[in-house]
């Protein structure tokens, strides 16, 4: 065989072999163990997001509410819980907890659905589970409208998808707490904001906040002690309604839920006024199991039993390949 032709056969199977090992190593890469710790994240416009990977199972994130509250009352309080059923991967959103702010104060809706993308592809996750909880809900559910076919499961825990209708939920439920000789008249045509703003102050001028949210005492005594010392982040609550960012998750997503055909679990607090204990009777998913514990704006804390029940029958469902 002339040595040309030689060397051209032996460069092309050369060629061939290294890029099947590419491939491989591709491949690989893609499935490769989530690795508990706290890798180090950046999104695609530069800002470093704070993850910790905790448990087995799984990968599921966690989309924090607030907005801007930060993972860690979380996983200080529901971490057992959480880790028992999926490997964590604890997120706090830009301008919240322990991750940095926006340079550019970019808070729009679209930027924290695609920092979640960001957080995923950088572990090298083919699908994930999504959880949520309160303000979470509408990020959580605007990034699997977005990328569906990246999310392996969707769990909703007293989450909001209609940031209005629990911001009436919340004005008219907090009212009727407020001791009747105290409250002030309230006009039922006034502006939605006013009024949230209004029984927002006066529940906590009262002292009232902790009994509105929660079923029992110890719940917001346990989560101050847990934050004790934790580095929090305020950017993205103070900036959000500032601007015009806010426009992006006032938006009903509701109807949207009728065409997501992921497996959805959407778990209500059966007295959780802060969302509207009826809330998630307009969430029309195709594939979709609903739990209502006993408990309020917290149920994954303040019923444990009933969540991780929930939760465990739930993932025996989901479906374990791509």
């Amino acid at each position: 065989m002339p040595a040309k032709r030689y060397h051209t056969i032996f460069t092309t199977w050369l060629c061939g072999l290294l890029l099947a090992f590419c491939v491989a190593q591709g491949a690989v890469a893609q499935q490769k163990t989530l690795t508990n710790g706290t890798p180090a994240i950046t999104t695609t416009d530069g800002v470093k997001l704070y993850t910790k990977i905790a448990g087995k199972g799984l990968p599921c994130v966690l989309v924090h509410g607030g907005p801007g509250a930060g993972s860690y009352g979380l996983e200080a309080l529901a971490g057992t819980t959480l880790e028992q059923n999926f490997q964590m991967i604890y997120l706090d959103q830009r301008g919240s907890g322990r991750s940095a702010s926006a340079p550019d104060k970019n808070y729009v809706i679209e930027r924290l659905v695609q920092d979640l993308e960001d957080v995923r592809q950088q572990l090298h996750l083919e699908k994930w589970v999504v959880m949520s909880h309160s303000f979470g809900g509408i990020i959580a559910t605007a990034y699997a409208a977005k990328y569906p076919s990246r999310v392996q499961g969707l769990v909703l825990v007293n989450s909001i998808l209609n940031l209005p209708a629990s911001m009436e939920s919340t004005a008219t439920n907090g009212y009727q707490l407020l001791p009747a000789a105290t409250r002030p008249p309230m006009d039922p045509s006034a502006p939605l904001p006013q009024r949230f703003g209004m029984v927002m102050s006066l529940l906590g001028q009262q002292g009232l906040m902790n009994r509105f949210m929660y079923a029992n005492d110890s719940t917001p005594a346990r989560l101050n002690r847990a934050m004790r010392g934790v580095p929090a982040n305020r950017d993205f609550a103070t900036t959000l309604f500032q601007g015009p960012a806010i426009q992006g998750y006032v938006q009903d997503l509701t109807p949207a839920t009728a065409t997501l055909t992921v497996p959805v679990l959407v778990v209500s607090g059966q007295d959780d006024y802060m969302v509207g204990p009826d809330h998630y009777k307009a969430f029309r998913f195709p594939n979709q199991q609903v739990a209502v514990v006993p408990g309020r704006h917290y149920a994954l804390i303040e019923s444990p039993t009933e969540f991780s029940r929930a939760v465990a029958a739930f993932v025996k469902k989901l479906p374990r390949k791509s």
